[in-house]
């Protein structure tokens, strides 16, 4: 009796470590392929729960039924119109056939180095395709913000900085590399759902040939406002110029009206006072004689003149009247 109840019980731990080895459980997450040295035995199990192999001689492995990552490297390429760029990729994928994944590429260390072949591959071949501004420029038809005053300058200046427009741009590049690769990968097991240009950098050399042309272009910008403001300023200086002589003119005008208007006015007026009677007429002369003499005659002045010049008529007069008196 003692002997079989060990029996008896060294047979049901025996059953039991078979069971557990032969039960296994798949989550949510998971899809697992049952293989028997290394080959597949049976359909890939997709379903979560609990599952059932032969125990020591069956092996599960399992995938991830989420999505995954890949996140390409930088890598230096060049563009249609000879611009080399560095160009940083990312693309989210999924394993939807474990079967043909197994078969052919085993783990998923095998399905990055082959995303990165093809994505690469195709990313080059894009590139390559395409010149820089299509791949910097998002879409088509959006307008990037510009300053309209640099903006106008650069047209004038020989339509520097004015950006043409494009055919494709970034999102649509972006659409050409998913159906050459979406393909490729799909022989892999692998489903891509997207993939895009994470980042774009310029190389080294080309950006310095980029800081410089940038600072030419705004070194015109700078000599064209620098003109304009040049012109404008001979303008304004013109204009005031020919604004002082207009009023310059009009000031001198106006006082020689008035001067001419008061000389009227004041000979009139001695006309009217001199006029009256024969002997203001005389007073009159010999009151301007009096002031000519005192303009042209000083004390270190020599005056030549005739006896019957109207000048000496009043000296003449005063010299006759001195000998009556005498």
């Amino acid at each position: 009796m003692s002997l079989s109840k060990t029996l008896a019980i060294l047979l049901a731990l025996l059953a039991a470590a078979l069971l557990v080895l032969s039960a296994f459980t798949v989550n949510e997450t998971e899809q697992a392929i049952v293989t028997q040295f290394g080959r597949p035995v049976r359909d890939p199990i997709t379903d979560p729960g609990l599952h059932f192999k032969l125990p020591l001689i069956q092996q599960v492995t399992r995938f991830d039924k989420r999505y995954l990552a890949w996140d390409g490297p930088m890598v230096e390429m060049s563009t249609k119109d000879k611009t080399y760029i560095q160009v940083d990729t990312f693309a989210r994928w999924r394993i939807t056939d474990p079967m043909q994944y197994y078969l052919r590429l085993r783990d998923e260390r095998s399905a990055q180095s082959r995303l990165e072949d093809i994505l690469g591959s195709e990313t080059r071949t894009a590139i390559a395709r395409h010149e820089l501004i299509e791949v910097v420029r998002t879409d088509k038809t959006r307008q990037p913000l510009q300053d309209e005053s640099v903006t106008g300058a650069l047209s004038a200046v020989g339509g520097l900085g004015v950006l043409r427009p494009i055919q494709f741009g970034r999102i649509e590049i972006e659409k050409g590399i998913f159906a050459a690769a979406a393909p490729k990968l799909a022989e892999f097991g692998i489903e891509l759902l997207d993939i895009r240009l994470k980042r774009i950098n310029y190389n080294p050399g080309v950006l310095e040939r980029i800081h410089q042309r940038m600072i030419s272009e705004r070194l015109q910008i700078a000599q064209r406002f620098r003109s304009e403001g040049e012109g404008e300023a001979a303008r304004i200086s013109g204009n005031k110029d020919r604004d002082i002589n207009e009023i310059e003119s009009a000031a001198y005008k106006r006082v020689q009206e008035i001067r001419g208007e008061a000389d009227a006015k004041a000979t009139e007026i001695y006309a009217r006072a001199y006029t009256q009677r024969s002997e203001a007429a005389d007073f009159y002369r010999f009151l301007k004689s009096l002031e000519t003499y005192r303009k042209v005659i000083n004390g270190e002045s020599t005056v030549v003149l005739s006896t019957n010049s109207d000048l000496f008529a009043l000296l003449k007069r005063i010299e006759q009247k001195g000998r009556r008196d005498q």
